[in-house]
C-alpha cells in the first residue's frame, strides 16, 4: 500500500521537471528558453526582438557603425577664412601719398604715411559700412582684402594715391557656442587660424565633471552628433575643426550597463571608463557564477537602428519604429568566445543577461519535490506517532504496531 502510494507521486515528478520548472522562481529564461524563442523568431510574424549571435563579422559591423562625429560631418578642413557679418565692429584707417588730398589737408605739408583713422563702426542691418565720400561699402559676407580693395575702387578717382587698412576690432557674427557643463559657457570668435573641438572647450574652461561622465554634442547646419568625451580625445578622427556658428554642447550622464541572472552580481553598474567591452561588464559584476550559470547562454539586449540592424542582415519589415530590439548571444564555453567578448562594445544602458545551467533548474526542481513531500508527511508523521503514543499507553509491557507499517518496541 505504501509503495503504491510513492508511485503515485511520480508522475506528478516528473511533470515538474520535465515541464521545464516553469512553476519555480527564476531570474529569467533558461538557454531552452532562449532556444525556443530563437526557432519562434524565425516563423513569427509578431515577435518583439531578433536574435543574433555573436561573431567576428558582427563585431566588425557593431566598431563601423559605432556614432561618430566624423561620420555624420564630412568637412573636416578648418573654414578657409573668416568673413565679416552683421554686427561685427570695423575699423578703417585711410593712407594718403601726399597733403592737400581728400583727407590729408595741406597744411600738413608732405610726409610719408600721411593718415586718418574713421570712427569704429559695426556692419549694419544691410550689410554695409559707411566711408565719407563714399557710396555704402558692402562688407557682410565678405574678407578683409575684399572690403579694402572695395574702398579703394570708391576713392580712387578722388583722393591721393589712396591705400586702406581694415580691421576687425570685435567679432560678433562670425562665433562658436560652448555650452553646458563647462567651467566658463560662453560663446567665442572662431579662429581664423583653426581650432578643433577639443580646443573649443579648453577656450570654455574645459569639462567641470570627470571626462569618461560626460557627452559631447555638436549642432551644425540643422545637423547634429553625440560622442562620449573619451571619443574626441582617443579617437582623433571625431575631433574636427569647428565651424562659424557651430554649437557644441556638453552633459554629463554616466553611461551605466544591467546584469541579470547568474551573474556573480545582479546590479546597475556605471561604465567608470569611456568605453568597455562585454567581458569587461560581466567581469565589473564578479563574472559568472560557477554553481549557476551556464557559461554558453550569455545575452545581451540592445536596442539597435533600422540601419545598423539591416547591416546585421536582420530582416526589419515586420518591426515598427525606428529602434529594432535585438538580443545578442555569445557561447562562453567556446574559447574563442572569450576573445568576441573582449572586442564586443558596451553601449549606455545595455541589459546582460546570464542564463542558469539545467543543473541549477534541475536541484531547484528536487528542492521544490522535497519540500512537497515534507509538507505532505508532516501531518501524516505526526498522526501515526500519536497512535503509536496511544498504543504504548494502553499497552506498556509488549511490542507494539500500529495499522500503519511504523513500528517500535516499548521497554521493558
Amino acid at each position: 500500500m505504501r509503495l503504491s502510494r510513492g508511485l503515485a507521486w511520480l508522475p506528478l515528478c516528473a511533470s515538474i521537471v520535465l515541464s521545464g520548472c516553469e512553476v519555480l522562481p527564476a531570474s529569467g529564461p533558461t538557454n531552452l528558453d532562449m532556444r525556443a524563442a530563437r526557432e519562434a523568431d524565425a516563423r513569427s510574424e509578431d515577435l518583439p526582438f531578433a536574435f543574433v549571435e555573436i561573431t567576428k563579422d558582427i563585431v566588425g559591423t557593431l566598431a563601423r557603425e559605432t556614432p561618430r562625429i566624423s561620420a555624420t560631418f564630412a568637412n573636416r578642413q578648418p573654414p578657409k577664412v573668416v568673413r565679416f557679418g552683421t554686427g561685427d565692429i570695423v575699423g578703417v584707417t585711410l593712407f594718403e601719398s601726399g597733403a592737400g588730398g581728400l583727407f590729408i589737408p595741406i597744411e600738413a605739408g608732405v610726409r610719408p604715411g600721411n593718415f586718418i583713422t574713421l570712427p569704429t563702426q559695426e556692419v549694419d542691418d544691410k550689410g554695409n559700412i559707411t566711408i565719407p565720400f563714399a557710396p555704402p561699402i558692402p562688407a557682410r559676407g565678405r574678407t578683409v582684402p575684399e572690403i579694402q580693395q572695395s574702398i579703394l575702387d570708391a576713392l580712387k578717382d578722388r583722393a591721393i594715391d589712396p591705400q586702406v587698412i581694415v580691421t576687425r576690432l570685435e567679432q560678433r557674427a562670425s562665433l562658436i557656442s560652448v555650452l553646458g557643463d563647462v567651467n566658463a559657457p560662453g560663446r567665442f570668435p572662431v579662429n581664423a587660424a583653426g581650432e578643433r573641438i577639443l580646443d573649443a572647450i579648453a577656450r570654455a574652461g574645459g569639462p567641470r565633471s570627470q571626462g569618461f561622465d560626460s557627452w559631447v554634442v555638436l549642432e551644425r547646419a540643422g545637423k547634429r552628433a553625440t560622442v562620449p568625451f573619451g571619443a574626441l580625445v582617443y579617437e582623433p578622427s571625431n575631433n574636427i575643426y569647428v565651424h562659424s556658428n557651430d554649437t557644441i554642447y556638453l552633459y554629463r550622464e554616466p553611461q551605466t550597463f544591467v546584469a541579470f541572472g547568474a551573474s556573480g552580481r545582479q546590479a546597475h553598474v556605471p561604465f567608470d571608463a569611456w568605453r568597455i567591452s562585454l567581458a569587461e561588464a560581466v567581469g565589473k559584476v564578479g563574472g559568472l557564477n560557477d554553481e549557476k550559470a551556464d557559461p554558453g547562454a550569455v545575452y545581451l539586449y540592445r536596442g539597435e537602428t533600422r540601419g545598423v540592424a539591416e547591416l546585421l542582415g536582420l530582416d526589419t519589415s515586420r518591426f515598427q519604429g525606428p529602434i529594432i530590439p535585438v538580443i545578442y548571444a555569445v557561447n562562453l564555453r567556446n574559447p574563442g568566445g572569450y576573445f568576441l567578448a573582449t572586442e564586443f562594445p558596451i553601449r549606455n544602458r545595455d541589459v546582460i543577461y546570464v542564463s542558469h545551467s539545467v543543473a541549477t533548474e534541475s536541484a531547484k526542481a528536487m528542492d521544490y519535490l522535497r519540500d512537497i513531500f515534507a509538507t505532505v508527511n508532516a501531518p501524516l508523521t505526526t498522526a501515526t506517532n500519536v497512535l503509536i503514543f496511544k498504543d504504548l499507553l494502553t499497552n506498556p509491557q509488549g511490542v507494539v504496531t500500529t495499522t500503519s507499517s511504523t513500528a517500535i518496541v516499548a521497554p521493558q
